[in-house]
């Protein structure tokens, strides 16, 4: 089996610069640190405690040498002044001009709701209700069902009774990358049902956790590693020139079963010549392999990238989310789209909010005293970067108790180009993923295409769907000889009883 990776010509990253600011004039605690210090990641998603790829990492044991921190509170960015009166509820009292715009925490529990003195009573009871709706494993399917083709803002207005105040954090919530008026509720409603289950697996008062020293690269260097110790082979740096299939004897195997296989003859672009049985990637990394009838409706999202490293630790936004519950090395912030600064005017355009993941020191990304801070939208406009930059000096000048607003440091901008033919929605899509609308197997080549990995907020569980599938299709042949997904016995030591081989 052979799995790609992409090569120079299949990249799907785009247009990266790096601006590092001025710092001759900086104090030197306020510098940026020697390279080696900081560790980016392209991955900084999220992953809530009921994902599928908790139980996963369980299973294969590759856990031990993964460390998890706590993502705390979910900041949203509320706008003071006359010009937002249009969203205040009418039972808020008038807000004085002179007021600062804020970050505010997103209630996440009922006692977080009843305890936040901007939610009236009636609202509150609102909120309650639509959250118990959505948390219930039996009553938020029929929400979906109830929505008949409503967006969210519409369905929490119509169904609720929401203020619009109140929508805005429920929004936050569902973590979509799209406008509010074109984020489905079949979407916003399994995020929301996510979202609260997912609370208090843990630990109390937070509900997702990032892997520390990388995001989610760091799970796959572990299991590289796993792999490695199983037999795997890694050849770095080589794109496929070309594929052919055929049917020969599958080598070094004498048995039955080995000779009659169909294999591909796989040319690497360095010219060697290598055999598999399969061949496993993306559209993105196969782009030049895959047929025409497989592009045929490809769509292709632009999102653009920030990450930013501050002058500073942000300590006021890592507060811990509850007694009891670990310091956090994450946080969330959003500013909805009515609250964003426009760096030029988006006449007829619909602007999504902008999400922030916040991650400290405590990540190893990092040296103490500094912050890094990931920020993209999937806004298709030559404007977005502006935007994005818009939106990152409105938060800094609006974090609490900071004797001077946080400097940029150092900046990295990018563009990443996400493939997917059209498809349902991730709450409907089919149960085999491999013959779903999102991934093909091309049996004539012996080639299983993935799904490129979903730019959102959160790691999605089709992710590990899509692998389960591959995964069954490759095995089926073996009878069960493979044993089940992602479980695997315990290999000896190669360093002594004491060191893990993952």
């Amino acid at each position: 089996m052979l799995t790609s990776r992409p090569a120079s010509t299949s990249a799907p990253f785009s247009s990266a610069s790096i601006r590092p600011s001025p710092s001759s004039e900086r104090p030197t605690d306020s510098r940026l640190s020697f390279s080696r210090a900081y560790g980016i990641s392209l991955s900084p998603q999220l992953i809530y405690a009921r994902s599928n790829l908790v139980p996963a990492l369980v299973a294969s044991k590759v856990y031990r040498q993964l460390e998890f921190l706590a993502v705390g509170t979910w900041w949203i960015y509320d706008v003071k002044g006359p010009d937002h009166d249009r969203t205040r509820s009418e039972e808020q009292k008038p807000i004085k001009q002179e007021q600062k715009d804020v970050l505010r925490k997103i209630p996440g529990s009922r006692e977080d709701a009843f305890a936040d003195r901007s939610i009236s009573l009636r609202s509150t009871r609102s909120l309650m209700k639509i959250l118990k709706s959505a948390a219930d494993p039996e009553t938020y399917p029929d929400m979906i069902s109830q929505a008949d083709g409503q967006s969210f803002p519409d369905f929490l207005e119509s169904r609720y009774n929401i203020d619009p105040k109140l929508q805005a954090p429920l929004q936050a919530l569902t973590l979509s990358l799209d406008p509010p008026a074109q984020t489905s509720v079949a979407y916003a409603i399994s995020r929301l049902h996510r979202h609260i289950t997912s609370t208090g697996i843990f630990g109390p008062g937070f509900g997702a956790v990032v892997p520390k020293w990388g995001g989610l690269a760091e799970i796959a260097q572990v299991a590289c590693r796993a792999g490695a110790v199983g037999g795997g082979v890694y050849v770095l740096k080589q794109g496929i020139d070309s594929i052919s299939r055929a049917q020969m004897k599958d080598e070094p195997s004498t048995t039955a079963e080995g000779a009659g296989h169909l294999l591909s003859k796989v040319k690497l672009q360095d010219g060697e010549n290598v055999k598999a049985r399969w061949i496993l990637g993306t559209r993105s990394t196969l782009h030049g392999l895959s047929t025409q009838a497989l592009q045929e409706g490809m769509t292709v999202v632009e999102v653009t990238h920030l990450t930013a490293i501050v002058s500073s630790p942000l300590t006021s936004l890592f507060p811990p989310p509850a007694e009891g519950s670990p310091p956090p090395a994450g946080v969330v912030v959003i500013i909805p789209p009515s609250s964003l600064e426009l760096p030029v005017p988006l006449d007829m355009v619909e602007i999504p909010a902008v999400y922030f993941i916040l991650h400290s020191s405590d990540t190893g990304e990092c040296p103490e005293g500094q912050s890094i801070i990931y920020t993209f939208t999937t806004l298709s406009h030559s404007s977005a970067l502006d935007l994005l930059f818009s939106a990152l000096e409105q938060l800094l000048s609006a974090v609490p108790n900071e004797p001077s607003k946080p400097e940029i440091l150092w900046s990295l901008t990018y563009k990443q180009h996400h493939a997917s033919p059209p498809s349902p929605s991730p709450s409907n899509a089919s149960s085999n993923p491999l013959n779903s609308a999102t991934r093909t197997i091309d049996e004539h080549r012996g080639i299983l295409y993935l799904q490129d990995l979903d730019p959102s907020l959160a790691l999605e569980d089709d992710v590990l769907a899509d692998v389960r599938a591959a995964w069954e299709r490759i095995t089926a042949d073996d009878g069960g000889a493979r044993g089940a997904f992602m479980q695997f016995e315990d290999r000896e030591a190669m360093g002594g009883e004491d060191e893990d081989v993952y």
